[in-house]
Order: structure tokens, then C-alpha cells, then sequence
């Protein structure tokens, strides 16, 4: 008995083909180190996909496949003059009746002289003369021919772009009777759709008699009515886009020249109006270029540009509720090439891999970040925070130190200078063993050295409340504040929400009015372009956070770069005076005086020189007993922190 063999390792033909499109993580940090910066959520999100992931494999992103959409579009509006078909029917018009002078010269007849005053006397219209030359007796056999090719090219160009492949078939008699026939049951069929009637039955039996006229074989009525009556508007807006006598001898001319098709092909337009009122059937364009374009091409050029028009809407993704679902791949690909769909494929895999693994969520305004991104986006922040800090390790750097007076983790971590948790010993010997066992044979008995000793992780039993109140007022947008803020907020979260769980934060932002904020909030919250900076209100939302706390130890960080300019009046509302008033200044202070006789720690983080600021805060810090920080503003985060755990060094139990 033969056994198959299979061995298993890693991929090496190249890329992995399982692999996704894109790294949905760096998708995420790239997101996360846009709103860092100081950006918009909401726009970073966007920018994600219109401008596509960074790195090697970023490929394309939507305002690309934007920009070549437009382009095209501008290009189909240069393709050639819209008049062609009447153009090109007077000057075959032309040719046949100078040829037609010239065979009657030759002969000697008062019926040959009566012929000359006819055409003499045609009219100026080009669709009258072709009319009333429908019962002319031509001499010239070359000149009958020229003026039958005016109908019968027109004909075959306006079936033709209603119906594709069918161009040239309408030579033939007898499939002029089946198209009769055929456009009958069509507009029967698409009669008895418009009803609400099923129509499934009668689809197919349409399609088994006259599925030869549909070489793009839809598969349902619907499809077959988007075809045709993407088609039809573009014939539509040819017409518009002319001007009135250029219309009038056009739609004379394809009256003239299908016959007793005419009435059907109108009953099927109207049909298909109805069916797809959406469409585009009434603007026209101004097309123009050097050559005289045919029924056919002009229709087709505006059918491009409509189907341009419909993917350049979808592609801008400006509709409430756009996802890159609504975008049609198979009109990217029809218009812009493979290379394009491809990468619209792989904009919406990253999309619904975002969703999918729970990175972002989808709500009334679009998408945002999920608390699971969030959680990664405080890390990075945190991380940034710790990487910054250049002081002792007392305290300060690394997120494990959890401090040596509480209850164990059951974690531990390599000792390092400064630290003052208990030693965890069997960690600490069984490191020794292992390090000597690596040399080869293990010496007894077993020496310790320094990179040997681990320490007990524990965590602390004192508990704080801690109300961070942040500017949201747009100069702290304007003097390139608004990231720093983001993250010092954000790695403070991040940090409260991992190590110390037992505290409880709050965020407050304040601008003309102040409002708590979720993590989610604060990473969405965009500038307050109200002018005011209501820190009498966010001090009075502290002191409630604080009070509903009542066993844990207050601290209260502001973080601003301006005087405060508004308060509360009684009424709720907010008073607003620039520069500060007497009232204001009050109003603050007693906010202050409350937190202080509470027992509260008010420290504040002061950017930028403002004199009336610096001035504000050494009053409210030496009222308080609080400290002031003047950090540059890419340092804020190092110091919001650093604090923060400095504080809770100070209160072990």
C-alpha cells in the first residue's frame, strides 16, 4: 500500500499567498500616530483609506483612483464635437446631390432639367431634404447609394449603441422584423416588471427567443434594465447637450431613418425612465474636440462620462453611511483597469478587516476607533511617554513598578537600581542555575550575581481619584499643542486603566463650556472654534468626580495655555469676556478654594508665555499648595505622568 508523503514548513515562493493585503495592525498605528499628532480621528480614519496604507505594500488609495477618474472624465469631454451625426449626414447629403448634378448635366431631357430645380430648390434643413428626397428619382446610381447610406448608417448607429453587436445585423430585412418583434416583447416584459408583476418566467422566455440581440446575456430583468438604461440616458443627454435646431434635425433624421422601429424605441425609452428615474436623463455636456464624433461615439462618450460621474460619487465616499461595498469594482475595472480593481480589492479587504478584528466600528458618522484600537493607541502613547523620560528609575520609567507596600501579582521582573519591592528568591536562585547550567556543568554552591535577582511585582492599596482637566480651546490647535495634549491624556489612561485600576480617572475638557470624556471622546474630540476657556467649570466637574470618591486620595491636573476667559453664570450659561474680568477670575478661585479645603492636589501644566497666564496659575498654586510645570509641549506627556506617579509614591499604605 502506497502512503503520501507531506512535509510542512514555511512559505518561500515569494509573498505569502494567505497572507492578508495589508498589515492591519501598522494600518492601525498609522491611524494612531496621525491622531497623536495632533489630527483628526474622524479625518485620520478617512486619510487611512483615500491615501492607502504606508510601507511597501501600501499600494493605491481612493483619491488616487479619484484623480483618475477625473482625468478621464476630462479627457472624454475633449473626445470630438456632439453634432457629428448631423454633421456627417449633410455632407453625405452633399456628396449625393453634387454627384447627382453631375450625371443630369450629361443628359438632355426636360426631365433631367425639371430633377435639377428640384435639388435647386431643397430646403436648408438637413433632415426636410433628406425627407423630400425619400420620392426622389435618382439618375446616378452612385449618388442613391450616398444619400441611402445618410438613414441606413444613422439606423445602424443609433440601434447599435441601444443594442450592442446589433450594428450591422439590421441589413438584413427580415432581422428588421425580428427586432420589431423582439422590442414589442421587450417593452410588454419591462411593462409587466414596472407592475410588480413576476417576471421570471417570462424573462426567460424572452431571452430564449431574443437572446441573440443581448450579447452581455443578463441574467434577470433587472440587469437587463441597467444595461439598456445606462445606454438610453446617454442617448438622452445627447440630445440635450445639443442645441435646439441641432436637436431638432437629429431627432428628425433618426425618426426618418428607423421607421417603423421609431415608435418602439421611444415606448422603450420611456419604459426605461420609469424603471431608473435615478439616472442622469436630462443634463447635457459641453463636449468638444477636432473631429465630427458619429451617433454612436457621442453616445458612447457620454455614457463614459455618466459612468465616470457615477464612480467618481462613489469613490468620493461623501454620502452618509459610505463604505467601500457601495463602490462598484466591476465599473473600476471597466473604466480605470485591473490594476485599479485590485487595489480597490485591497482597500476593501483592509475595511472589512478592521471591522472584522475589531479595530474599528461603524456608527451614524462613519467609522471609529473600537477600545480595542484605543487600547492600543494609549500603549503607543504611554510608550512614547516612557521612552522620553531621562530621570532616575526611582518611580519613573518602566509600567511594571508597582510599588513595594501592596499585595503581590504574582509577577516579577528583573531587579534594577532603585527598586525597593521584595525579592522574589526562587526566581532569583533558578536564574543562578540557569545561568551556570549554560556554562556547561553547575558549580556548587550556587553564586549569585546581579543580573540574577528578580523582584516581586505588587500592587499598591491606596487608591486616588484623579481628574485631568485639558484645553480644548483652539489655540491649543493653532500653536501645535493639540497632539501633546492627545497624548499625555491618552497615555494616562492607558497607564491608569493597566497598572492602577484602582484609581479612578476622569478627563475633562474644557472650552466656552466643559464636558467629561471617554477615552473614545477624547481621541475624537476635535478644537472648540467657540472662543472661551471655562476652567471655572471644568474645576467644578473635578470636584464632583472627586467627591463621588470619597475614600480615595484627590488630585486634580489642568492642563492649559490661557488664562480663563469664561464661567459659569447661575442660570447655566456661559459668560464670555476677553481678556479676563474680575468675575471670571472669582468664579475660578472659589472653584479652586472648594478642591483645596477638600484636600485636593492641584498641579498645573502651563504651555506657552502667556504673562496673564503665568501670573493666573503661580497665584492659584500658591493659594492650593499645588505646583506649576512649564513643559515645552512635546514634553507634556512626560511630565503629566511622571507626576502622576511620583503622586502615588507618595501615598503608599
Amino acid at each position: 500500500m502506497r502512503h503520501n508523503r507531506f512535509r510542512y514548513g514555511a512559505w518561500r515562493g515569494g509573498p505569502d499567498p494567505l497572507a492578508p493585503p495589508y498589515d492591519v495592525r501598522a494600518a492601525v498605528d498609522q491611524v494612531g500616530a496621525e491622531v497623536l499628532d495632533g489630527g483628526s480621528l474622524r479625518d485620520a480614519l478617512r486619510n487611512l483609506l483615500r491615501n492607502g496604507p504606508q510601507g511597501p505594500d501600501g499600494g493605491r488609495g481612493l483619491d488616487d483612483l479619484l484623480a483618475r477618474a477625473r482625468r478621464l472624465r476630462r479627457e472624454a469631454l475633449r473626445r470630438g464635437d456632439l453634432d457629428g451625426a448631423v454633421t456627417r449626414a449633410q455632407q453625405l447629403l452633399d456628396q449625393a446631390v453634387a454627384t447627382e448634378r453631375d450625371a443630369l448635366s450629361a443628359v438632355d431631357s426636360d426631365d433631367a432639367r425639371f430633377a435639377e430645380t428640384q435639388l435647386a430648390n431643397l430646403p436648408r434643413s438637413t433632415s426636410r431634404a433628406v425627407a423630400e428626397l425619400s420620392e426622389y428619382n435618382w439618375t446616378s446610381p452612385e449618388a442613391k447609394a450616398l444619400y441611402d447610406q445618410i438613414l441606413d448608417q444613422l439606423r445602424d448607429e443609433v440601434v447599435g449603441q441601444r443594442f450592442q453587436g446589433m450594428k450591422d445585423a439590421l441589413q438584413d430585412p427580415a432581422t428588421r422584423e425580428r427586432m420589431q418583434q423582439m422590442l414589442q416583447d421587450l417593452n410588454g416584459l419591462l411593462a409587466k416588471h414596472a407592475r410588480g408583476e413576476n417576471t421570471d418566467d417570462a424573462f426567460a422566455q424572452f431571452m430564449a427567443q431574443h437572446g441573440d440581440f443581448f450579447p452581455e446575456r443578463p441574467g434577470s430583468v433587472d440587469e437587463l434594465v441597467d444595461a439598456l438604461a445606462r445606454r438610453a440616458a446617454a442617448g438622452e443627454r445627447l440630445m440635450r447637450s445639443l442645441s435646439p435646431q441641432q436637436r431638432a434635425e437629429l431627432q428628425s433624421l433618426m425618426e426618418q431613418s428607423l421607421g417603423s422601429l421609431a415608435g418602439e424605441m421611444a415606448a422603450l425609452t420611456d419604459n426605461l425612465r420609469a424603471l431608473r428615474p435615478d439616472l442622469n436623463w436630462g443634463r447635457g455636456e459641453r463636449v468638444r474636440g477636432d473631429r465630427d464624433l458619429g451617433y454612436g461615439e457621442a453616445a458612447g462618450a457620454l455614457e463614459e462620462i455618466g459612468d465616470l460621474d457615477d464612480l467618481i460619487d462613489q469613490l468620493g465616499q461623501e454620502h452618509p453611511g459610505a463604505t467601500l461595498d457601495d463602490v462598484d469594482v466591476e465599473s473600476v475595472e471597466r473604466q480605470l483597469g485591473r490594476s485599479a480593481a485590485d487595489d480597490l480589492r485591497r482597500l476593501r479587504e483592509l475595511e472589512q478587516q478592521l471591522r472584522r478584528q475589531g479595530w474599528v466600528t461603524r456608527g451614524a458618522d462613519g467609522l471609529t476607533l473600537s477600545p480595542k484600537a484605543l487600547r492600543r493607541l494609549g500603549g503607543t502613547a504611554l510608550r512614547t511617554v516612557f521612552a522620553d523620560l531621562t530621570a532616575g528609575r526611582r518611580g519613573q520609567h518602566d509600567l511594571r513598578d508597582a510599588g513595594a507596600a501592596g499585595e503581590l501579582t504574582g509577577a516579577s521582573r528583573r531587579w534594577q537600581y532603585g527598586d525597593e519591592q521584595p525579592i522574589d528568591v526562587v526566581r532569583t536562585i533558578g536564574n543562578a542555575v540557569r545561568r551556570q547550567a549554560t556554562g556547561g556543568t553547575a558549580v556548587l554552591p550556587i553564586g549569585l550575581d546581579v543580573e540574577d535577582f528578580e523582584i516581586a511585582e505588587t500592587e499598591r492599596r491606596v487608591s486616588a481619584a484623579v481628574a485631568l482637566c485639558v484645553d480644548l480651546s483652539f489655540s491649543m490647535m493653532a500653536d501645535g499643542r493639540w497632539g501633546p495634549m492627545k497624548q499625555a491624556a491618552l497615555a494616562l489612561s492607558h497607564l491608569v486603566a493597566t497598572r492602577f485600576p484602582q484609581d479612578a480617572l476622569q478627563i475633562i475638557g474644557f472650552g466656552r463650556y466643559a464636558t467629561k470624556l471617554s477615552v473614545e471622546e477624547l481621541a475624537a474630540v476635535e478644537p472648540d472654534y467657540v472662543q472661551g476657556t471655562n476652567l471655572q467649570h471644568a474645576l467644578m466637574l473635578a470636584g464632583r468626580h472627586l467627591r463621588r470618591h470619597p475614600g480615595s486620595d484627590p488630585v486634580v491636573l489642568v492642563v492649559t495655555d490661557g488664562e480663563p476667559t469664561a464661567h459659569l453664570l447661575e442660570d447655566g450659561t456661559s459668560y464670555f469676556r476677553w481678556p479676563s474680568t474680575r468675575e471670571t477670575v472669582t468664579a475660578t478661585v472659589h472653584e479652586v478654594d472648594q478642591l483645596t479645603r477638600y484636600g485636593a492636589v492641584l498641579n498645573l501644566f502651563m504651555l506657552g508665555e502667556d504673562p496673564g497666564l503665568r501670573r493666573f496659575v503661580d497665584a492659584v498654586a500658591r493659594r492650593s499648595g499645588g505646583r506649576v510645570f512649564t513643559p515645552d509641549a512635546d514634553d507634556l506627556g512626560k511630565y503629566v505622568v511622571s507626576d502622576y506617579i511620583r503622586a502615588r509614591r507618595g501615598r503608599r499604605g
